[in-house]
């Protein structure tokens, strides 16, 4: 489920973000069922995942990384220039600690 968060909770998640390298790629056919898949397969392993779209991808990021969101049950952190940053807590073992 997402998760509403502070100006200073999403500026955390954005430094944290800004040393990660992009973990996934959405191609030219656009947000996929297959990148819906890997995006869940991702938060697997992560709490934190970040995109890279590519220049042929029709649509507005904006739009692509809230359907994303919304399908994946995590939070939209930012969309800046072609990345999309995604973050979903783990239930039972959180690793990254958010700022109050």
């Amino acid at each position: 489920m997402a998760i509403a968060l502070t100006s200073k909770q999403r500026a955390h998640l954005r430094s944290l973000a800004q040393t990660t390298r992009a973990t996934l790629q959405i191609g030219k056919e656009g947000l996929t069922p297959e990148v819906t898949a890997a995006v869940e397969e991702a938060f697997n392993t992560r709490e934190l995942v970040k995109l890279t779209a590519l220049k042929t991808v029709d649509g507005d990021l904006r739009e692509i990384g809230d359907t994303l969101a919304g399908r994946t049950h995590s939070t939209l952190v930012e969309v800046i220039g072609r990345k999309i940053v995604l973050y979903r807590q783990d239930p039972d073992d959180p690793q990254i600690r958010l700022p109050r």
